[in-house]
């Protein structure tokens, strides 16, 4: 049995008053992180959806049509076939319509794979991986009152039901310290991997720099 195992067990044997700590101190500095992060990734990844000039979740020929860029182009080589590319101005425009083309081709590119690399990952670590952590939380805060509780009226005497043992409520107790240290353990784990895997939160935002 582990030693947090143990302390749950101690925690709740019939008879102590002291209340349950549902978090250690290091993992009540995680927790007000998880929801300072939360808020960023979730402010940054609006404001970068924002700035995206393509159709978002669209492929790469869809883009196109409604990039400004694109437009610009099209008319840029339409005034040229108008004006002759044999013609001073519409050989100009010619030349600007393919550089203009070109330049919206590396910018749908640019923005697809900010879109896979940084836009998705924020919206899954602010919608879903944080949440999810922040769940565990509630719940094993539950369980914690739930647990005091149960403990808190366990040394007044109760009915015993025809078949049950008298020791029940007290092995009851213990059977859902046991649960609790589970959820504890696995809430611990979860919150110091969300810690370990900060660099590569912070990779996301290099991946934007790198590309501008």
């Amino acid at each position: 049995m582990s030693g947090t195992a143990e302390m749950v067990l101690l925690s709740f044997i019939p008879g102590r008053n002291e209340k349950t700590e549902v978090l250690s101190e290091d993992l009540l500095q995680v927790e007000k992180r998880l929801e300072l992060v939360k808020q960023v990734s979730h402010s940054t990844h609006k404001k970068l959806t924002a700035c995206l000039q393509g159709q978002q979740g669209a492929e790469a020929d869809k883009r196109s049509k409604k990039l400004p860029l694109t437009t610009l182009a099209q008319c840029l080589m339409e005034g040229s076939a108008i004006l002759g590319d044999d013609t001073l101005l519409g050989k100009m425009l010619k030349l600007c319509g393919e550089t203009e083309d070109k330049l919206a081709q590396e910018l749908i590119h640019f923005e697809l794979q900010v879109e896979r690399d940084v836009i998705e990952p924020l919206f899954l670590l602010a919608e879903v991986e944080i949440p999810n952590i922040q769940k565990q939380r509630k719940h094993l805060a539950k369980l914690v009152l739930d647990m005091d509780s149960s403990r808190t009226r366990s040394p007044q005497k109760a009915p015993v039901t025809a078949g049950e043992p008298p020791e029940a409520p007290r092995w009851a107790t213990i059977d859902s310290g046991l649960l609790l240290s589970q959820w504890r353990d696995q809430l611990s784990a979860d919150m110091y991997s969300f810690v370990a895997k900060e660099i590569d939160y912070a990779n996301y935002f290099q991946t934007v720099r790198v590309q501008k």
